[in-house]
């Protein structure tokens, strides 16, 4: 695997790769990896004759009261982990050579509406960071296919709305969330957690098959599940953000009719703030 920290060199590799009509598959990351992310590794070398992946800590996306400088960077670890795991390329950028004159006067995207609602209210300004970052390594990578994990399922719809709205010519695949045994949803935040709130956590994953139980047993006031449900966090410890029931395809409030439907989580447990869904079918 070769590592590139400036765009000028990866494209020049990537170029070649390119002339050969070789389909490049990327999966951008945060770093911090886990096999949550090596998940999305192989999915990209069933998708792609060519692997890349990128480690970008992307400061657009955290608020002034965030953890980006307490946001865990392992790049030797994460290096050795998607060489084991048939990477072909890492593209690890500083700020300043994502950003050559500040976030502050970098043009932004935003895809409006969706990026205000559930983690945008809570987090406003962090899709705009989000589909703006993405945009740029679409740009960078020029990548056939691009790999994103399920767990932040609003950020994959933004992703999948932004790429539609630019008519970005890149397949955006979404995999499925890779959880541990206790069915706690593998995230890099995870890392925060104390042992005993390591315990308390699968709590989280428990709430929502609960809540989608209720759901496909024909409990239709949606908002009295949720409101069941975070008061089921509370109980253990956790701290509400919200928990939703929402249409999958627009991530609003469904109708009667909707038969499709996604329900989303974020809570707050000691310093980590975690985010979960599970989707339902209904007959």
């Amino acid at each position: 695997m070769k590592t590139f920290h400036t765009i000028a060199e990866l494209r020049t590799a990537l170029k070649s790769e390119r002339l050969q009509d070789k389909r490049i598959a990327f999966v951008p990351t945060m770093g911090n990896l886990h096999e949550g992310h090596m998940d999305l590794v192989r999915r990209a070398r069933q998708e792609g004759d060519v692997v890349v992946a990128s480690i970008f800590v992307n400061p657009m996306q955290f608020s002034a009261n965030e953890d980006l400088e307490r946001y865990p960077r392992t790049l030797t670890e994460d290096q050795a982990l998607l060489e084991s795991n048939t990477c072909d390329y890492l593209f690890a950028p500083s700020a300043l050579e994502m950003y050559p004159d500040g976030k502050r006067s970098q043009t932004q995207i935003e895809v409006t509406g969706l990026s205000d609602i559930l983690c945008g209210a809570t987090r406003p300004g962090h899709f705009v960071g989000v589909a703006t970052v993405v945009t740029k390594l679409f740009n960078i990578v020029m990548p056939d296919c691009a790999i994103f994990g399920n767990k932040d399922f609003q950020q994959l719809k933004v992703i999948e709305d932004m790429a539609r709205d630019l008519s970005s010519n890149v397949e955006v695949i979404g995999v499925n969330i890779a959880r541990a045994d206790s069915g706690l949803a593998m995230s890099s935040r995870n890392g925060y957690l104390s042992a005993e709130e390591l315990s308390i956590a699968p709590t989280i994953y428990q709430t929502l098959l609960w809540a989608k139980q209720s759901i496909l047993e024909g409990h239709v006031s949606y908002a009295n599940i949720c409101e069941q449900a975070l008061q089921k966090l509370e109980a253990v410890g956790f701290e509400r953000d919200y928990f939703e029931i929402r249409a999958q395809h627009d991530l609003l409030t469904p109708s009667e009719k909707e038969k499709q439907l996604v329900i989303l989580v974020a809570a707050y447990l000691g310093k980590a703030r975690l985010i979960d869904n599970i989707t339902v079918e209904l007959p």
